[in-house]
C-alpha cells in the first residue's frame, strides 16, 4: 500500500469517526430528553401558565414560555433581517471584493464567534445606562444583535454564489445596482435568504445566556415590549435548578418542546430551499 493509498484510508477512517461521534452525540441528547421529558409532557403543560406552586410540582405548565420564545426570536429575526439583508446586498452589488468588504465580513465573523453571554453582558449595561429594566424589548434587541452576524454571513455566501452572468445581463438591460440587487439578486437567491433567516431564527430561540438578564422571567405571557418575557431555555435552567423530581422532569420536557421546535424550523429550511430552489437559475 503506497503512501496516497494510506492517506486515503485514514481520511476516510476519520470522516467516518466524525459522523458517528456527532450521530451519536445527536442520538444520546435526543434519547434522553425523549426519555425524561415525554412522561410529564401534557395538554395542560403545553397551554397553561405557571400557576401557585408550580416550581414545588403544583399545576401550571410552559406557556408562557413558549410563546415567549416565540416573541423573542421572532422580533429578533425580523429586526436582524431589517440591517442584514441590505448589507449582504450591499456587500455583493457595490463592494464584492474590495478591502471594505473583507474588513466586513472578517469583522461579522468575528461577531458570529463572540460567546452570548457577552452579548447579553453588553446589552444589560446598556439598559441600565437607559435606565431600562429587564423587557421583551431588550430581549429582542439583544438577540438581534446575536443573529445579526450570522443572518448576515450566511446571506452573503449565499448571495456570493449567484451566476456572474446573470448580473451581468441585468447591467446590459440597463438596470442599475440597487435595481439589480432589489429585483434580480433577491428573487434569485430567495430561497438562500430564508433559509439564513431560519437558520439565525433556530438560533436566537435556543439561547439562554444573552436574554438571562436583558429579558428577564415572568410567569406571565407579555402584554407589552417593556414587559419581561420567558423563554424555553431559562424554563429549562430554572427547572433543572430545584431540588423537585417532578419539576426536574418539566425541564425536560420544556427541553422536549424546544428540541422539536428547532427541528421544525431546520426541516422547514430544507423544505423551502427544495421548493423554491427548482425555480432560480444554475
Amino acid at each position: 500500500m503506497n503512501w496516497r493509498k494510506l492517506e486515503e484510508h485514514l481520511a476516510k477512517t476519520l470522516m467516518l469517526a466524525s459522523f458517528a461521534l456527532v450521530m451519536g452525540s445527536l442520538g444520546f441528547i435526543l434519547i434522553t430528553v425523549v426519555v425524561k421529558g415525554l412522561p410529564a409532557l401534557n395538554w395542560a403543560m403545553l397551554s397553561q401558565i405557571p400557576k401557585g406552586g408550580y416550581y414545588l410540582g403544583k399545576e401550571g405548565g410552559i406557556l408562557n414560555a413558549i410563546i415567549g420564545s416565540l416573541y423573542l426570536a421572532g422580533g429578533a429575526t425580523l429586526l436582524a433581517l431589517i440591517f442584514g439583508l441590505p448589507m449582504a446586498l450591499y456587500l455583493e452589488a457595490y463592494e464584492r471584493r474590495s478591502r471594505w468588504a473583507d474588513f466586513v465580513r472578517l469583522s461579522l465573523d468575528v461577531l458570529w464567534g463572540i460567546p452570548s453571554i457577552v452579548y447579553g453582558a453588553f446589552g444589560f449595561t446598556i439598559m441600565l445606562a437607559l435606565g431600562m429594566r429587564a423587557s421583551l424589548l431588550g430581549g429582542i434587541l439583544v438577540l438581534a444583535l446575536l443573529e445579526l452576524p450570522i443572518m448576515t454571513r450566511a446571506m452573503d455566501e449565499v448571495i456570493r454564489m449567484m451566476p456572474f452572468d446573470l448580473e451581468q445581463a441585468s447591467y446590459a438591460l440597463g438596470a442599475t445596482r440597487l435595481e439589480t440587487a432589489l429585483k434580480v439578486v433577491t428573487r434569485q437567491m430567495l430561497p438562500g435568504i430564508l433559509t439564513a433567516m431560519l437558520l439565525a431564527f433556530g438560533r436566537g430561540i435556543g439561547d439562554a445566556a444573552s436574554v438571562l438578564f436583558t429579558a428577564g422571567y415572568t410567569d406571565r405571557i407579555p402584554n407589552s415590549l417593556l414587559r419581561p418575557a420567558a423563554s424555553l431555555p431559562l424554563a429549562v435552567f430554572f427547572q433543572l435548578g430545584t431540588p423537585f423530581p417532578e419539576v426536574q422532569q418539566r425541564a425536560y420536557a420544556a427541553a422536549l418542546v424546544l428540541t422539536v421546535i428547532i427541528l421544525a424550523v431546520s426541516l422547514g429550511s430544507r423544505w423551502i430551499s427544495a421548493r423554491l430552489g427548482k425555480y432560480t437559475i444554475k
